[in-house]
């Protein structure tokens, strides 16, 4: 609801601003209309190529007649006439453009210098408003998107930088929108490319993050242990309630061992028989 709000607000003020430029001819200006058409008649066979202009499907034309708008919409597209004394027009290519934001060095609001480029995506939305208002909308816009661009991202920290992009090229379109809405531009979508951070601060980024996986890893490894030995103490319960237990156990082990082929055999024995030993020795 308010994007339709919006449009309906622009479309309101473009015509506003179309029928500020479209007025009346004057006098005077009734009567060089009236000659330019009497002289297109006399020499009609000649007059007819200067008359006749064709535009393309994606093209419209402003036409201007003794300096002012003659209607409140552009011609074409197609075939459409002009007088050939009086009249002049201008074409305006309707298709949308894209053109690349080159790359901006950017201070962040944490003091940290960045390189960062976008690509900006715009149409004509209203060609009165783009040649009336406008010395040159294509220029205009991009020279704008630069500074909207700084404008932004200073106000943005390194770390809203590198996770918010979406948000941040929301906030452009929203901003360049605005401000080429009087040109008759219609910002259609505002990406950002590339953001290039210095080498010394990318060296101590990715130490940052080697530190912070090495201490992720040792907390794992520990966490490992820890429930390790909480299951060898639940085992060691198990057997001491059964001796029989750790007798199948050694068997297990002995079997393990014979599966893969080993040279060497290792034979486990009971701590108590070897305890016995030592107190004979004594």
């Amino acid at each position: 609801m308010e994007m339709e709000n919006q449009n309906k607000r622009r479309d309101q003020s473009n015509e506003e601003l179309i029928a500020d430029r479209t007025g009346e001819l004057g006098c005077c200006g009734w009567v060089l209309v009236i000659i330019s058409f009497f002289f297109a008649l006399v020499t009609f066979p000649v007059s007819v190529f200067m008359c006749v202009k064709i535009v393309q499907e994606y093209e419209r034309a402003v036409i201007f007649r003794l300096g002012r708008i003659t209607d409140k919409k552009a011609k074409g597209p197609g075939i459409f006439f002009i007088l050939p004394c009086t009249d002049t027009f201008v074409k305006v290519d309707m298709r949308t453009v894209s053109f690349d934001i080159p790359p901006q060095e950017i201070l962040t609001k944490d003091s940290v210098t960045v390189s960062v480029d976008g690509v900006v995506y715009f149409r004509v939305s209203c060609p009165i408003s783009s040649v009336a208002n406008v010395s040159n909308a294509d220029l205009s816009s991009r020279l704008l998107a630069q500074t909207t661009l700084r404008n932004v991202l200073g106000t943005k920290n390194l770390a809203e930088l590198l996770s918010d992009r979406e948000g941040i090229s929301h906030s452009m379109q929203t901003s360049l929108d605005d401000a080429t809405d009087p040109w008759g531009i219609k910002v259609e979508r505002v990406e950002i490319k590339d953001v290039k951070l210095p080498h010394q601060l990318q060296r101590a980024m990715a130490a940052e993050a080697e530190a912070s996986r090495e201490a992720r890893a040792k907390v794992i490894a520990a966490e490992g242990e820890m429930n390790a030995s909480r299951a060898l103490k639940e085992a060691s319960l198990v057997i001491a309630e059964s001796p029989s237990a750790l007798q199948l156990r050694y068997l297990q082990t002995l079997n393990t061992i014979a599966a893969e082929k080993n040279s060497t055999i290792i034979f486990p024995l009971p701590m108590d028989v070897i305890s016995h030993f030592m107190y004979e020795k004594k």
